[in-house]
């Protein structure tokens, strides 16, 4: 494992991503454990996805600068497909393709820029086969229908209120850890509005923030999350709720969907239970479904900066996470 808070909490969002990757988005967690058992180590996407509504799902593209789903097109529409269907064991869906790459262009340019990252956002989106997952989040839809209309890339930001959009908060952070915590706030917050206009998302963007912040401080999970994330979860319930079954507090007193304002809590509470053992908290955030790549963000980064990561999470890792500087 390494030594860096800051560089455990990205690797831990990755890896919580890559373990949950196969599960992604079933609600029936009968059928889950019908059709993977205990998600324990990462594991390849199969179909069917007995759970999957991407038959539900459209986008088309106004011209070819909204042309995002390339070769993964012909799949939307069609029952059964799962979301992540040609990624390998061990990988990253495309919202943390995004974050390693974020790292890589922020090492390779000296440092972030927002607008640098805008246009490499935008150009990598828009290169076929640079990604082969079949989903792309509703705010890549959005973001790239108003870049077809003509909009500046400032300007293609869509108020999404999904947790999705906290993907590459621990990426950022890990590039920016050398600043002080209100330069740290401000750029994180910057950075997420530059896709996400919700008030909520960024509000869960700036707590995250604050809350590795305080880690990599060397103040405790659980006393961080008291101290900054208290007009999210409390940490009596939390405390009191975590002697029933996970699937107890994420079903039915927090959704496992993917909306803000029900994930981060849900979120927050797997960190709370699981604040010593990061295997077992990822693991549970698999387990649970729903939404659990992008809680992953979440559940990934604060266990991991709290605790460490064991090295066959990293060796695991489809991408090189961490380029050499």
């Amino acid at each position: 494992m390494t030594d860096s808070p800051w560089q455990n909490a990205y690797l831990g969002s990755l890896a919580a991503d890559a373990l949950s990757m196969p599960v992604h988005w079933y609600y029936d967690r009968s059928a889950l454990i019908d059709e993977y058992g205990q998600v324990s180590h990462y594991l390849a996407p199969r179909n069917p996805h007995s759970g999957s509504i991407l038959w539900r799902s459209h986008y088309e593209a106004l011209n070819e600068k909204g042309e995002i789903l390339h070769d993964q097109a012909r799949y939307w529409g069609v029952r059964g497909i799962h979301y992540h269907q040609f990624l390998k064991a061990g990988e990253n869906t495309l919202n943390y393709q995004l974050a390693t790459e974020l790292v890589r262009f922020s090492i390779a340019n000296g440092g972030y820029d927002a607008d640098q990252w805008l246009d490499r956002y935008a150009e990598v989106m828009l290169t076929p086969g640079w990604h082969r997952d079949t989903y792309l989040e509703e705010y890549h839809r959005g973001f790239f229908t108003n870049y077809a209309k003509g909009k500046p890339l400032r300007k293609c930001s869509i108020r999404d209120e999904h947790i999705g959009g906290l993907a590459q908060v621990p990426a950022l952070c890990f590039v920016l850890r050398d600043l002080d915590l209100p330069e740290l706030r401000k750029q994180v917050k910057e950075h997420v509005g530059l896709t996400h206009s919700h008030a909520n998302v960024l509000r869960a963007a700036d707590t995250l923030s604050r809350l590795l912040f305080r880690i990599a401080e060397g103040i405790p999970l659980r006393e961080a999350i008291q101290r900054e994330a208290g007009d999210w979860i409390s940490g009596t319930k939390a405390e009191k709720w975590s002697s029933q079954p996970d699937t107890t507090i994420i079903g039915q007193r927090y959704s496992p969907a993917c909306y803000i304002a029900e994930s981060m809590p849900a979120s927050l509470y797997l960190a709370w239970k699981y604040h010593d053992n990061f295997d077992a908290g990822i693991t549970a955030n698999a387990m649970v479904g729903g939404d659990n790549c992008h809680r992953g963000a979440v559940v990934g980064s604060l266990l991991g900066a709290a605790n460490g990561i064991a090295p066959e999470w990293i060796d695991g890792l489809v991408s090189q996470a961490v380029p050499a500087a």
